[in-house]
């Protein structure tokens, strides 16, 4: 494919940006993102402000391109043929379902394409298909509704669950509720209907109902979920040792369970893994329940799997440090959410990047010398700049691009690619904190501090030696 002049200066100068935005161009092409609107609304429609151009907006938004929305809708006014206000309405009528088929869509044509470009991740465990299930509360909103002026507490505009691909590292569902209050548990019914057979779901002991096993167990999926101190169980063998693991040593029993519906019984597996280091939280012990066979995976194997779970959290970290995906200036939940939702979106655009990455680098490269910090801040601080110097006309052709093409480019794009502009600094063990003494004035003069240091320093320069 033929690029003009400029086009390959920026991806000589940025590959991992050009690569971003010819993806941002594909995913979210009119015709795809409109599509998408007309199977998944309900009660909304279309008429002089596409569902498109609110992507777009809010996309601009969370890739930090603009400040807000408001700032994103001035820069394109003449595009919008409607005024700001009906903007903001329209905003505040996006549908849950829509905001969730949108992430959906992302993901996947972004699995097709990481596929494509062999850039999946270890598989974590032969014959099953894992998924990571967590849950995230928005932050507070500004009080800018009139329902929210009178009150001095927090508004929280929702929550959801998110279900992550630790193999392609992509979030393909993710589970939006308004109410900023509701049991994480009350969607769970949600989370079965996707699970498929042969699927391994770990989760926190937040969600470790009976109930929710139980259904997992008649979806013949399986799961290792963190017991929760409150669930019923029986034990039917004596805890025996069952070897090592990295975070300490590891036990396993025999327990019992009743199905709270048809009043069954089932056993499962209880992992006990006594830990060299106390959480944070101060557990000294933590127990995993899985119903996987122990021919499939092991005690120790088990506990292994379960450490996984923080790669959610590390996208989570990805979405709220390198994207802006709360806008505390949308208080309405369905705007909220929506915002959301794009920012999950973005995330699996970055995803996609990195993906091709992988696979031409290879993944142990990747995880071991690429920072995603450094990543994400060469693509925010080229973006703007890119869209600047290259007309629209430059981006158009990724729109109908087919996936095996697409995935041939990104591969071209990714070999160019100087890893070392994103050096990887890993951290050292951490040093303990140092006590303060209680301050006694509201604050200090840093440069008379330095002054006492310096003649201190010089004092003992001049102090005959002995």
């Amino acid at each position: 494919m033929v690029f003009g002049e400029v086009f390959e200066r920026f991806v000589r100068k940025s590959p991992a940006c050009v690569m971003y935005r010819a993806l941002l161009e594909n995913f979210f092409a009119p015709a795809k993102v409109d599509a998408v609107f007309h199977q998944a609304a309900k009660a909304q429609y279309q008429r002089e402000l596409l569902f498109s151009t609110l992507v777009d907006l809010v996309a601009q938004v969370v890739c930090r391109s603009s400040k807000s929305v408001h700032a994103a809708y001035v820069q394109q006014r003449e595009k919008i043929s409607v005024s700001v206000r009906a903007l903001y309405d329209k905003l505040s009528r996006v549908e849950i379902g829509t905001s969730r088929a949108l992430v959906r869509h992302t993901a996947d044509q972004a699995g097709e394409l990481i596929d494509r470009c062999k850039g999946r991740r270890r598989l974590l465990l032969k014959g099953y298909r894992t998924r990571i299930l967590d849950g995230n509360h928005l932050g507070k909103t500004e009080h800018r509704l009139g329902v929210l002026r009178n009150t001095a507490a927090g508004a929280l505009p929702g929550q959801t669950l998110a279900l992550l691909d630790p193999e392609r590292m992509l979030i393909d569902d993710v589970i939006p509720c308004e109410d900023g209050h509701a049991q994480e548990r009350s969607l769970l019914d949600q989370v079965v209907a996707v699970v498929q057979k042969n699927d391994l779901v770990i989760a926190d002991r937040n969600f470790c109902t009976l109930g929710f096993l139980f259904q997992l167990k008649r979806r013949k999926a399986c799961f290792i979920i963190r017991l929760h101190g409150r669930m019923p169980w029986k034990a039917v063998g004596k805890q025996r040792a069952a070897g090592r693991c990295e975070t300490g040593k590891v036990f396993e029993q025999r327990i019992e369970i009743r199905d709270p519906e048809t009043r069954k019984t089932t056993h499962l597996r209880c992992i006990t893994v006594r830990l060299n280091t106390p959480t944070r939280d101060g557990d000294r012990e933590i127990h995993l329940l899985t119903n996987l066979p122990a021919s499939k995976a092991s005690a120790a194997r088990v506990a292994g799997l379960y450490r996984n779970r923080w790669t959610l959290e590390q996208a989570f970290n990805e979405l709220t440090t390198h994207l802006r995906c709360e806008l505390n200036t949308l208080g309405c939940p369905n705007a909220a959410l929506f915002a959301f939702c794009v920012a999950v979106c973005s995330y699996n655009v970055l995803a996609a990047v990195k993906g091709a990455m992988r696979g031409v680098h290879g993944e142990e490269t990747l995880e071991t010398k690429v920072s995603n910090y450094f990543l994400t801040d060469e693509i925010s601080g080229m973006y703007r700049g890119m869209m600047v110097a290259l007309p629209p006309s430059e981006w158009t052709r990724f729109q109908t691009m087919r996936p095996k093409d697409l995935a041939a480019q990104l591969v071209s794009w990714a070999r160019t690619a100087d890893l070392r502009n994103y050096p990887k600094n890993p951290r050292g063990p951490k040093k303990p904190k140092r006590k303060r003494p209680n301050a006694q004035f509201q604050h200090v003069a840093t440069s008379k501090l330095l002054d006492e240091k310096r003649k201190e320093l010089r004092h003992k320069r001049r102090k005959p030696k002995s």
